[in-house]
């Protein structure tokens, strides 16, 4: 058996860079252990073994020569709702969907930057669940607990970081993809300003809820992800000033007056907080505390922020929906959502844009007038799921479900700001059930974000903890 992969992001650049490590030995572990857990973990959709030894080994000769760059023969991977040049992009979806001719702008910064991609991530059709899980493809499960669901809808790519088969993945978050995953396998997720990283082939994704992400195990690796893969081109939507992460990871934040809010937006469905969780983030408050910052419950005024998300997203699994080769083989609750979608897709979608604008200056309220420099809330209600546990509901149902395990993240999504998730310990004393919590911010604030993560991971030290189940074994 491969070990698991023992170095991050950035150490695996600086052991590359000084000809400690081969970029073909790190490829050669990646695809190893991807392989050896694929029957019981199955994080991957694609894997791109022939392919990312090519590019290795050439990584390995731009080394030699001298050349430097951010991730130059680093090993990552991206989520399948992302286009890799040769490969199929099918969301999670079944079907035989054609090879893509080019890379998404993405995944063209990340392959700039020197990134390997050794394969694509699995995730539930269209993203829509905190679950990852579909006739396509399986059941993806969580390194921590076997039993449970590493999350969604970037549960692969979750898996994949948790597991140490790569060091740092691209998930994408339309209501909490990349947070809520990270938050149950005890990594870093971030959430970025809308736009940060283009969505090319597509102007935007989901009608601007949707945007991509890094997960990984430390702020840093997390933080220099997002700066390979940022930046726009010609005919993205949003464009949003450039900002520096990578200094921010190791500047002290300064003093924050942080908002405690507990209290989800409202959804007209019954949602309640797990004590375990609540405890856990009170606990990190403390922490805060601790560290100088001022920490007050208060809650955003978040109004009816639910009705400019759902015509959104639905319109955006609509238009998604119509991609797939058969629609006749996508879950029925897909295809049940892709009919509302195209009832909302008209006036309803306009109204639901319009009120973006409204709902920025109200929500902003809590930064602009009451002065709060960020908001701490959980990221989920609830502990990490059990595998299989929305498979047979129906669609109003699993709505429902999901709603009351994760109320928290999708705001921000309407909203386009940046948010972090960190590790907020476990909900069992086994340490098999992680718990994350969210830093939430105004836009443009991923330094602000990112410099408070970092403050918080050196006092926490969560990267210490790895999954001690041995993934590879049912």
């Amino acid at each position: 058996m491969t070990s698991v992969i023992p170095m991050g992001l950035s150490e695996q650049v600086r052991s590359l860079a000084g000809g400690e490590v081969s970029s073909r030995t790190l490829v050669e572990q990646a695809l190893e252990r991807i392989a050896e857990t694929q029957p019981t973990l199955n994080a991957f959709r694609r894997i791109r073994a022939e392919a990312a030894l090519r590019e290795a080994d050439e990584a390995d000769r731009r080394l030699a020569t001298g050349e430097r760059l951010p991730l130059l023969g680093v090993p990552v991977a991206v989520k399948d709702d992302t286009d890799v040049a040769g490969e199929p992009t099918a969301f999670g979806c079944p079907g035989d969907f054609p090879a893509k001719t080019e890379d998404g702008e993405a995944v063209r910064r990340l392959r700039a930057a020197g990134a390997v991609i050794v394969g694509k991530t699995n995730t539930p059709e269209l993203g829509q669940w905190p679950f990852t899980e579909g006739t396509a493809f399986g059941e993806t499960r969580n390194p921590w607990s076997l039993q449970h669901t590493p999350g969604g809808s970037s549960g692969g790519a979750a898996a994949a970081v948790a597991a140490g088969l790569v060091a740092g993945a691209l998930g994408s978050d339309g209501a909490g993809s990349v947070r809520i995953p990270a938050a149950w396998s005890h990594l870093i997720g971030i959430k970025p300003q809308r736009g940060r990283i283009s969505t090319w082939p597509d102007a935007e994704s989901f009608n601007g809820i949707t945007c991509h992400g890094p997960l990984a195990r430390t702020v840093a690796d997390a933080a220099l992800m997002l700066h390979a893969a940022s930046g726009n081109r010609k005919g993205d939507l949003h464009c949003p000033k450039p900002v520096d992460v990578l200094s921010a990871v190791g500047r002290d934040p300064g003093r924050l007056r942080i908002a405690l809010s507990f209290k989800p937006a409202f959804t007209g469905t019954p949602k309640s907080l797990d004590p375990v969780v609540r405890a856990a983030v009170v606990r990190l408050a403390e922490r805060l505390a601790a560290l100088g910052h001022e920490v007050v419950e208060a809650e955003p005024p978040y109004g009816a922020v639910g009705f400019s998300f759902l015509p959104r997203a639905t319109a955006g699994i609509h238009e998604w929906a119509g991609r797939a080769p058969d629609q006749r083989l996508l879950d029925v609750r897909t295809r049940a959502a892709a009919r509302h979608g195209r009832l909302l897709g008209g006036p309803a979608l306009r109204l639901a844009r319009a009120a973006e604008g409204p709902l920025r200056r109200r929500v902003g309220e809590i930064f602009h007038r009451r002065g709060f420099d960020l908001v701490l809330s959980p990221t989920t209600a609830a502990p990490p799921l059990r595998i299989g546990a929305m498979a047979e509901l129906s669609g109003w149902h699993t709505d429902r479900a999901m709603i009351a395990a994760c109320p928290y993240a999708w705001p921000w999504n309407v909203l386009g700001w940046p948010a972090v998730n960190v590790p907020a310990g476990f909900a069992d004393p086994d340490e098999t059930l992680p718990l994350g919590a969210q830093l939430l911010g105004p836009a443009d604030s991923e330094p602000r974000l990112i410099s408070l993560a970092a403050q918080l991971e050196a006092d926490q030290r969560w990267y210490e903890r790895r999954p001690q189940r041995l993934i590879d074994r049912g």
